[in-house]
């Protein structure tokens, strides 16, 4: 009752200090709320786009820890649909090319697509940016692709455009072939070797009646010279190494014998012709002749954009999206994919379903998570969670001050209140409770306001956004979220915690100018000293 009739000592409508104090509580808990509701909407929205564009279960060929292309991959992908929690498998190709449209240049991230699976096709149609209403996901076997809305922004590229890639496969190519244009020739760059082999090769074979024998220790004085310059791919032009395959396929014999091999006569001087031809090779023509073979290769590829995805700035998301038979030929894979996507019926369980895949799997195969790409994303979006809370947990610490500093006023205030009790045998107990009592009441009114509010502000969040850009202030513009309006998600258990961490702190903030008055002397309160 004392509590109560503290909070409004004048008898009017609203006390102006308990209205201050019960504000301060109040805002507090509504930014909480609001802020951390938005952003867990964000955070699920982020987690739902990166989930859609990555494989919950990604399995790789990775024989002496490399990664092939898969070819059988259909087979392989049939199998692992069956296993526990696989909901489906689909074909993984990522990589980069050049495109060129009419207005730029630049190389763009690109992802494969089954458009013959109709759950990634139906998963694509929901990600389709609205500003662009043309825009179709069903791309089928056509040369069509999808870009992301960031790339048609900054390209100023428009549903219908042609644009062409070239292959980053074929840019290595290139630059290969520039590198060889500039190497010596074998006879030059591996002299040495040459002369050895060669000198080696008139001693080596030994005459035995029709057939001449070449034992195993002159075998190797004859090849293992050519050994370096056959390894060098980098080094030497092609058409020299097809001439050192030919001359060691000319040592290969079918009649084997202890400690050697024989061969026809004619052999030696046959396989000393070859070895020659590496003295008659003209750079100028194997050099035209490997510029013929990049211009062969370098052609683009041309497609039309057949759609526009809404992309975030928040997360990477490959900017085109194309189907599987033009992924493969920008890839040079034929017929074959980077990996098998799977994806499970809970994305969190990723890992323990890897677990159990892999010990499925033979040697060389590798089966991975989502988290091993993305994890570092889902880390920050927890620190950045963490770092909400920390700071904006101040707005409602200086509230509950501003509520401890309105408390001491009010005891300095009711002083003589005090000692009025205090001489008529209250207990130090009671005094407390009197004003514990007044900032619960605070606590509880601005605590369960506050939420009211936050509640009312995410239920009429997107009129208020609208409201926002008609006035020229857009802090959550649709290209940097990837939505059109905040994607508000209001957690139960986080609203509680809000609540009650409020109500506690005001609660405490009362308890310390409680605890003073309680000590107060009744006779100087009595005398206003």
């Amino acid at each position: 009752m004392l509590a109560w009739r503290y909070l409004n000592p004048r008898r009017a409508l609203l006390s102006a200090v308990t209205l201050i104090s019960v504000t301060g509580v109040l805002l507090g808990v509504l930014v909480l709320v609001v802020v951390m509701s938005v952003y867990t909407g964000l955070e699920k929205k982020v987690k739902e786009r990166v989930l859609g564009f990555t494989p919950h279960v990604r399995v790789n060929f990775v024989p002496d820890h490399r990664l092939t292309a898969i070819d059988n991959w259909r087979e392989i992908a049939n199998d692992l649909k069956k296993a526990p929690h696989v909901q489906s498998a689909t074909p993984v190709i990522q990589d980069y090319v050049l495109m060129v449209s009419d207005v730029a240049r630049r190389p763009v991230s690109f992802k494969a697509v089954d458009t013959e699976d109709p759950e990634q096709v139906k998963s694509l149609q929901g990600m389709l940016d609205s500003g662009y209403p043309e825009s179709r996901a069903d791309m089928g076997m056509d040369d069509y692709v999808i870009v992301s809305s960031n790339l048609a922004s900054q390209t100023r590229m428009h549903v219908g455009d042609k644009i062409r890639f070239f292959s980053a496969k074929n840019l290595d190519e290139a630059e290969k072939i520039d590198k060889l244009d500039r190497e010596p020739p074998l006879r030059l760059k591996y002299a040495d070797e040459l002369a050895a082999a060669k000198a080696a090769l008139k001693t080596a074979f030994e005459s035995r009646g029709d057939k001449v024998f070449l034992s195993d220790d002159n075998y190797n004085e004859v090849v293992t010279p050519l050994g370096l310059a056959y390894a060098d791919n980098e080094g030497t032009r092609p058409q020299e190494i097809a001439i050192l395959e030919r001359f060691a396929e000319m040592l290969k014999s079918v009649d084997v014998v202890d400690g050697g091999a024989l061969f026809e006569k004619t052999v030696p001087a046959e396989a000393g012709k070859v070895l020659a031809e590496l003295d008659t090779t003209n750079v100028e023509e194997m050099n035209a002749e490997n510029a013929k073979r990049f211009r062969e290769i370098i052609l683009p590829k041309e497609a039309t954009v057949y759609g526009v995805y809404q992309a975030s700035q928040m997360m990477l998301t490959p900017d085109v999206l194309m189907p599987l038979h033009l992924a493969q030929n920008l890839s040079g894979l034929d017929d074959g994919v980077q990996g098998i996507g799977l994806r499970i019926d809970d994305p969190y369980q990723a890992v323990k379903v890897a677990e159990q895949i892999q010990a499925g799997m033979p040697e060389g195969w590798v089966a991975g998570t989502w988290l091993d790409e993305l994890g570092e994303i889902s880390k920050l979006l927890n620190q950045q969670r963490a770092m909400m809370y920390f700071v904006l947990s101040f707005i409602m610490i200086i509230s509950a001050f501003s509520m401890m500093a309105v408390m001491f006023t009010t005891t300095i205030q009711k002083r003589r209140e005090i000692g009025v009790m205090k001489a008529l045998g209250a207990a130090p107990g009671q005094i407390v409770g009197v004003f514990l009592n007044q900032g619960m009441i605070l606590g509880f009114i601005g605590s369960l306001l506050g939420v009211g509010l936050g509640l009312l502000v995410i239920r009429f969040i997107k009129p208020l956004q609208e409201a926002m850009r008609v006035m020229g202030f857009d802090p959550f513009s649709k290209s940097f979220i990837g939505v059109d309006g905040l994607p508000a998600e209001v957690n139960p258990t986080e609203v509680v915690i809000i609540a009650v961490s409020a109500f506690v702190l005001c609660t405490l903030a009362a308890l310390v100018p409680a605890y003073f008055a309680s000590r107060s002397d009744a006779a100087k309160s009595l005398r206003n000293l």
